[in-house]
């Protein structure tokens, strides 16, 4: 396939192979500003449809298995597009997310917080998620960033909740 790494990725593009449909957010990562904000926004549909069909830990299993496609789809739309971690794959994205969302509090002002939170860490990449964004390659180093990102976010909203309580 020839490479786009000059090209800006379109719905032709997205729709020639599934991996490519699924690490672009089923279209979101096509936004021309800000796409991983898009993509993040992705998510909470997804969670507000699935996690109440699931008990949490068939829930986290079924987050674990969306991390590991995330591995192959990213890693071949990566491949594909010639560009490591194009800014339109944003499968990590969700997935990191909905991972968010499991774990923060079930109302739409936690949820927007988290939001905000997630964001900033994945935009700002505090240390390690820059070492990790810059040696590790392939579809594993996509997840891992934003992976850590969301362990960030947790990590400040379990903060905030001891705090208020």
């Amino acid at each position: 396939m020839t490479t786009l790494a000059d090209a800006t990725p379109s719905w032709r593009f997205v729709l020639t192979h599934p991996a490519h449909f699924l690490a672009f957010g089923f279209g979101a990562g096509l936004a021309r500003r800000a796409p991983g904000t898009f993509g993040t926004l992705v998510a909470f549909p997804l969670f507000w449809l699935l996690n109440p069909r699931f008990a949490p830990m068939v829930f986290l299993a079924l987050i674990a298995v969306l991390f590991a496609l995330g591995i192959w789809v990213c890693g071949k739309t990566g491949k594909d597009l010639g560009v490591h971690d194009h800014s339109g794959i944003v499968w990590d994205e969700i997935t990191a997310f909905l991972l968010v969302l499991s774990f923060t509090p079930a109302s739409l002002l936690w949820q927007a917080f988290a939001f905000v939170l997630f964001r900033a860490f994945d935009i700002l990449k505090p240390p390690p998620i820059d070492y990790l964004d810059k040696t590790v390659h392939g579809g594993i180093g996509v997840m891992l960033d934003d992976l850590l990102a969301a362990f960030y976010t947790l990590l400040c909203l379990a903060f905030l909740r001891t705090m208020i309580e």
